[in-house]
This record gives C-alpha cells, structure tokens and sequence, in this order.
C-alpha cells in the first residue's frame, strides 16, 4: 500500500463525510463507518479505496487523471503531466498587479487559459535567454503568479528554462554563498565570471551573433551558475527545468561528469526545497537521449517536431518518422532519475522556435517553408491551423506511443515581414488578448476527447 500525501489524505476524507459531516477513523485515514460496514469503496480520480477487516487497501484503477507525485515520479503520472502540456513562454514574468503585460495582454487572461484548458504542465513559463541582468525582476513576478496559480490548481507544474546560452550579463549577478559552500569555494563577495564559464579552445564564443556564448559544462563557473539559476526557479515555485540543447554544452565533458554533478546537486535541493521535493528535468535530444552506465540523465525527453514540407503543395507540411533528426520512435531507455526502467523514455515533441531562413520558400530541416515551427503554424489561415493541431496530435499518439504533443500556448514569431505577428497566443481573441489566434477551444476539445477514451 502506497503512503499517502497529506493532501489526498484530506481529500479522502472529505470524500467520505456523510450527511451528518461526521467521520469514525479506520487506521490512520478518517473514514465514515458504520457498525455493519464490511466493506467500502470509493472512486475518485482513477483510484479505489477499499476498507475491509479494519484495514485500507488502496487499489489503481487508470491513471487517467492521477497527477499526485512526491520526491519523485511514477511513468503513469508523467506520461499524465506530458498528454496535458502546453508551451507557454514567459508565462511567470508578467506582472498579476498590472493589466497588461508588455505585449499588450491581460496577465489574467493568460491564467484564465491555464486554467480553463486544464493544462497540467506548463513548459518555458520562466526563463533568461541571456538577459541575464532581469533575472530579479523576472523573479520577482513569478513568485506570486506561481502561488496564484497554484491557488487555483496546486497539480500544476510549472516549468523554467537554463538554456545554451550565457552573457557578459552574468557578471552583474553576485554569486550568493549558499552556492559558493555547495561547490566548496571560498566565501567570498565576487560576481560570476563570464570568460569562466566558455570553452577553453575557443568553441562557440559569441555563437549568438554575437550576443552571448555557449557555456561548457566541463567548467565549475558554468555548473554554479546553472546551479544558482535552477535554485532560484525552485524558490520561485518551479518543479520542472528544461536544460536546452545539452548537445552544444556537452562537448568537453567526457562521461557526462560535468552534467551529472550539476544536476545531481540540484536534484539533492530539489529534495529539500521543491513543493513536491522533486524537480522533473528534461531537455533536447537530437541523438535520442542521453544515458550513462544504463542510467538517464533526464526523466523525459523533448525535441521540435520537425515538420516535413510537401513538395508542391505551397506551405503544406506533415508529419514523417525518420525525417531529420527527429525524435519520434528514437528516444532511448535505462534507468530514470525515480527508479524506474523503460525500453523508450517518455518524449514531448514541441512547436519550437529558431528564426527564420528565406521565408515562404522551399527550405531543408530543420525550417519548413523558410520559417521555424512556430511560425509556420500561426501563419496558417485559422481552420487549417487548428485543423492541423488536430492531425499532429493524432499523428503522434498513433505514431509513438512513448510521444506527446506540447500545446502551443505562447511563443515568439519570426515571420519576416514588417507587419507579420510578433508573437502566437493561443488565447481567444478579446479585449484581454486582441492578437490571440483562437487556438484555445481546439485546445480544450482535443483534451476533452482524449480524456474520454
């Protein structure tokens, strides 16, 4: 018999009030029971209770909506989380005092979506993609939408970001101590150091036009600030981390040593400190997965879906298995960071966002029709897009079953052209959202659909 969390203990009980609102207690679970009661059953949530000779028997009976996890996850309540994902950029940073955002959207009308979607996991909702210097202020606001949010529905899992990427911004922020004794560096008042953080031979400095570099893991200077970043999202009420294209940030660090202690010692914070005590970590995997000694570094995978063009048929896309480097029917098995083994990791595949190649043209992976995913798919007339949100779902659950498809929720536009969209919402277009693409009912209905079978 599993044990049970205080709060599905609550719950339990509430269940089980009669109309006198009094509760006899069996065990250590407050059950209504009467003299001659033998046996009782209740069903809630995909799980059975059973009483019976004075003992409580708990019984699973689908997993369909169980979202309960704590200090680490089962493959039925992740795989639950995945099927009810949606990719909401920088959800987190919006400002709940304020009526807009800086985009000219209600804050609350994007909770609004969260909520009335039944969305469960929200992938990207806060991260720096260099911006290193609003870190606080990023902070700052999430925090407090992150509590209203969880107000409302404390099963969501909020999800924050430490991408390939790091800035002379970096060197504004002041290493905290806690972070200095976690690595065993002397305390000391001095800022993170930006040159240490590169490839000692040059490798992909100023890879970001310019703008920032990517970090090698092989570095102390790199792991402690992918350390402080992550600490300081799950102080934030954040209980997922997407680690970006590991690959790029892998190359100088031989068995994954560099990797394994950074994530280790976040997890061992998480442990302590995340609501649930534990934090669920993913992130690319062009080759499929990352595993060492038969153990996974990540407790899910992700990856762009890879949209294949139609040749012509002008901005048609589909979906193939073996196109590119996609992921589907590739991701790899081994031990997950909860204990549990699996042929094939569970896998989300994402609208992804990368810029823009010679847009409305013919193009090769990973663009489709000169455009990143993102924007192809909001630049498609309303009905063919949710249309084809329809068809990548299906797509997907009959392909893979090990895949899921990311709702689109919020995402930056690269569509090229002066007065193309800046920026997809998936909200109901309204007075809260003037520049939604109405995908929020498709949405909803795909979910309501699944839920039934």
């Amino acid at each position: 018999m599993s044990v049970m969390s205080p709060m599905r203990r609550k719950r339990l009980i509430s269940l089980c009030r009669g109309p006198d609102n009094n509760t006899k207690l069996v065990g250590s679970v407050g059950l209504k029971s009467p003299a001659a009661l033998a046996e009782m059953e209740i069903m809630r949530k995909g799980l059975m209770v059973v009483v019976a000779a004075g003992c409580l028997f708990t019984i699973r009976l689908g997993a369909a909506e169980d979202f309960h996890f704590d200090s680490s996850i089962s493959r039925p309540v992740l795989e639950n989380y995945l099927s009810r994902s949606i990719s909401f950029t920088e959800l987190l940073h919006d400002d709940l005092t304020k009526s807009r955002n800086s985009r000219g959207v209600d804050p609350r009308d994007n909770m609004r979506l969260i909520l009335a979607t039944k969305a469960k996991f929200v992938g990207r909702a806060l991260m720096v993609w260099g911006r290193e210097g609003n870190l606080a202020a990023f902070l700052e606001t999430a925090k407090p939408y992150a509590e209203a949010l969880h107000k409302s529905d404390p099963e969501i899992v909020l999800q924050a970001a430490d991408f390939e990427i790091v800035t002379r911004g970096v060197e504004t922020i002041a290493i905290p101590e806690h972070v200095l004794r976690e690595f065993g560096q002397s305390v000391t008042n001095r800022n993170f150091r930006y040159e240490a953080m590169l490839y000692p031979d040059g490798r992909f400095v100023n890879h970001w036009g310019g703008r920032g570099s990517v970090p090698d893991m092989n570095q102390l200077e790199t792991r402690m600030w992918f350390y402080f970043l992550s600490t300081s999202y799950i102080d934030a009420g954040i209980e997922a981390i997407h680690f970006g294209q590991v690959g790029l940030m892998d190359k100088n660090d031989p068995g994954h040593a560099g990797w394994l202690d950074m994530l280790g010692r976040v997890r061992a914070y998480a442990h302590k400190h995340a609501r649930r005590h534990f934090l669920i970590c993913d992130a690319h995997t062009p080759t499929g997965g990352y595993v060492e000694n038969g153990k996974l570094l990540f407790d899910f995978h992700s990856f762009p879906l890879r949209i294949v063009e139609v040749t012509n048929q002008p901005y048609q896309g589909v979906l193939r298995i073996g196109y590119s480097d996609s992921i589907f029917n590739r991701s790899k098995g081994g031990m997950t960071p909860s204990g549990w083994s699996c042929e094939h990791l569970p896998y989300l595949v994402e609208f992804d966002n990368f810029g823009r190649s010679n847009p409305g043209k013919p193009s090769k992976s990973p663009f489709i029709w000169g455009w990143d995913e993102i924007t192809w798919f909001a630049l498609l007339p309303e009905k063919e897009r949710n249309d084809w949100l329809r068809y990548a779902w299906n797509w997907v659950k009959e392909n893979d079953s090990k895949g899921h498809l990311e709702m689109p929720g919020s995402r930056v536009l690269s569509p090229g052209t002066p007065d193309g969209p800046r920026w997809y919402w998936a909200n109901t277009r309204s007075d809260a959202c003037p520049n939604g693409f109405n995908t929020e009912s498709t949405i909803k209905e795909i979910w309501a659909e699944d839920g039934k079978k």
